[in-house]
């Protein structure tokens, strides 16, 4: 065993020291980075493994149900901290057979992972004590990967914020700049730009891990960075595989708000488009989104899409303008009143009823009442108001006032 040790720390290739593991252990071996992007894996055993590995073999990293799963059984904080090598035990779900797992560290620093399938037996005291000498070296090959790795994503990093820093003038010069440091652009992009309010350093770097690990998964190329305490996603694809960018900014959305219960994680997704030259535009649009979501409140917000704000974009101007005039709508703080004396709900049966379009079926059955319910509401509203359902400006401007009037209680 300590020959073998030897020979494997005098390697640098991943792919022969993996293959030396697999043939020592007589398992199937799989060494991945610190995001869980695969390196290399072991073909003398591939017959061998189960179809969270095959998944993994063909996409070259995990599956977001993957990744999902492991966050959620802890595995991902185990991987993060424990120092020694730990079982992971079989999860039908996901087609995974029980493994063995150790972090390869260099300098205290996790930078990837080593994962042996246990098939026929369990691996010995002596097989986990030598897979824990052969991660340190193999943490220091990954270290040294990702300095090189890291002085790429510094000059991409200093490219895209140029852009956002409207630098260049012409398409043109940003494809110039982009062949000079070789940075390949792709045909067609959408901009994802995440934040957490009230910010710390702590919760925004969880924050961009989360986000570096999901967008990892994405199949298609993605590239992660800070820019004035936002992260910011750049998601693209090619005219030689076209697709719906916005499914898949999307879905990255949403698998990175799931992780997070009490932080408040503000988020906007912008306009798909397909000159580089709009990339400052669409990182605005995605902010636009956040601006918005922290005026309303998260839960106003129907969709992360700029392309879906509709009014409520215009709706903080719209306030600073009736502050300006003076403006505010009696009916609606009568009908406040009311609600706070009496314990009523005629604001929100106003809003419910205003956003289905005045239709008293689908109000109700939106509100939980019945339609008699409904109608007696609204006729409590009419006495106690000079509101006209039958005036379509009358609505609008109701609408606009209210979303206004719970956004300064939020602001609150």
């Amino acid at each position: 065993m300590e020959r073998l040790l030897e020979k494997i720390t005098s390697l640098t290739n991943i792919e022969e020291i993996t293959e030396l593991i697999s043939q020592f252990l007589k398992k199937p071996v799989v060494i991945e980075d610190e995001q869980f992007s695969l390196l290399a894996y072991s073909s003398f055993y591939i017959d061998q493994f189960d179809e969270a590995n095959k998944q993994t073999i063909f996409t070259k990293r995990w599956t977001i149900p993957i990744l999902e799963k492991f966050m959620d059984e802890g595995i991902v904080d185990r991987l993060k901290t424990l120092p020694e090598p730990f079982r992971v035990e079989k999860i039908e779900d996901i087609g995974l057979n029980q493994r063995v797992v150790v972090s390869a560290k260099y300098k205290s620093r996790v930078f990837g992972f080593i994962w042996v399938q246990e098939t026929d037996r369990t691996l010995t005291e002596d097989e986990l004590s030598f897979l824990l000498d052969v991660s340190f070296h193999v943490g220091k090959l990954l270290y040294q990967n990702k300095q090189l790795k890291l002085k790429k994503d510094e000059q991409k990093n200093e490219f895209f914020k140029k852009i956002l820093e409207d630098t260049f003038q012409t398409e043109a010069q940003i494809k110039w700049e982009a062949a000079n440091v070789n940075i390949p652009i792709p045909d067609s992009f959408i901009s994802i730009v995440f934040t957490v309010g009230p910010s710390s350093e702590e919760s925004f770097g969880e924050l961009l891990e989360k986000i570096g690990l999901f967008a990892n998964t994405l199949k298609m190329p993605s590239h992660v960075f800070i820019n004035q305490l936002m992260a910011v996603v750049l998601i693209g694809s090619s005219l030689s595989s076209p697709t719906d960018l916005k499914i898949h900014a999307n879905t990255l959305v949403t698998s990175v708000l799931g992780q997070f219960n009490e932080e408040k994680v503000y988020t906007g997704i912008s306009n798909q488009y397909t000159s580089v030259i709009h990339m400052r535009k669409s990182y605005l649009e995605a902010i636009e989104v956040i601006k918005t979501a922290k005026f309303i409140g998260i839960k106003e917000l129907s969709s992360f899409e700029y392309k879906k704000l509709g009014l409520f974009r215009y709706l903080e101007t719209i306030l600073q303008q009736q502050k300006k005039m003076g403006d505010q709508n009696e009916d609606l703080l009568k009908l406040k009143q009311k609600d706070e004396e009496s314990q009523t709900n005629l604001l929100q049966t106003l809003e419910i009823y205003l956003e289905e379009s005045c239709r008293l079926k689908q109000a109700a059955e939106k509100l939980f009442i019945h339609t008699n319910t409904l109608k007696y509401r609204l006729n409590q509203i009419n006495q106690l108001t000079e509101i006209d359902f039958d005036d379509f400006n009358q609505n609008c401007q109701l609408y606009i006032d209210l979303k206004i009037m719970k956004a300064s209680l939020h602001e609150g």
